[in-house]
């Protein structure tokens, strides 16, 4: 059972993304919360495995109720829940310890995925945010997608096999199933992959992958 920790400032908005988590059998609510700083205080009391973060909260915001339970507990992993026109924050919330980036007007099904990714130890980009972000941060698009491909360069052909199966937020057993391969040799392949890249995580490696056309952007 993946247990989860839901925080976002409306009510109707945590009803309803409460109600598609409760659809999954597998996945469980245990705590919500209406703030940033309270949804902390319920990581430590009821410390779940994931917890979804609405990016702008009173008290405290999404990114530094992020930051303070990466620092308090990191073992719970982080999905942070974004709307249209706020790309500067999810810019800024990459290789800030969060483990997906969802938009609340999204798909059901991607809030899913995502909760089973993370709490899988792997990354989860929406598709749509994953194109927005790039976009946001790139002075020119074809400047940035050229960088990646250098970036990318020295990677081997199944390094690449796996970074684009990352990029789709695969996890680590599921990418090792997709290639026939053992859980241990992928996890070898992403520390090579993070260390050639220079990635912090594997979200920062996600977006990487789809900078450099890795991935399918309409996803």
């Amino acid at each position: 059972m993946i247990r989860v920790l839901l925080a976002d400032d409306e009510a109707m908005v945590r009803a309803g993304v409460s109600a598609i988590l409760a659809a999954d059998e597998g996945i469980e609510v245990v705590a919500e919360a209406g703030d940033g700083r309270a949804a902390v205080e319920q990581v430590l009391l009821t410390r779940p495995d994931v917890a979804l973060l609405d990016i702008r909260m009173p008290r405290m915001d999404g990114l530094a109720a992020a930051s303070e339970i990466r620092r308090v507990r990191p073992e719970t992993a982080m999905i942070m829940l974004t709307t249209f026109g706020e790309d500067d924050y999810i810019a800024r919330a990459l290789g800030d310890g969060a483990g997906g980036f969802l938009l609340k007007s999204g798909d059901p099904r991607e809030l899913l995925a995502a909760v089973r990714a993370v709490a899988d130890g792997a990354a989860y980009l929406s598709p749509k945010v994953a194109h927005r972000v790039i976009a946001h941060m790139s002075g020119g698009q074809l400047s940035r997608q050229a960088a990646a491909r250098t970036r990318i360069e020295g990677l081997t052909e199944r390094e690449r096999e796996v970074l684009a199966l990352l990029g789709s937020g695969l996890s680590n057993a599921a990418i090792a199933g997709t290639l026939h391969v053992v859980e241990g040799t992928v996890k070898a392949y992403v520390s090579s992959i993070l260390a050639h890249l220079g990635a912090r995580n594997r979200v920062q490696a996600a977006i990487l992958a789809y900078e450099a056309g890795l991935v399918n952007r309409d996803g």
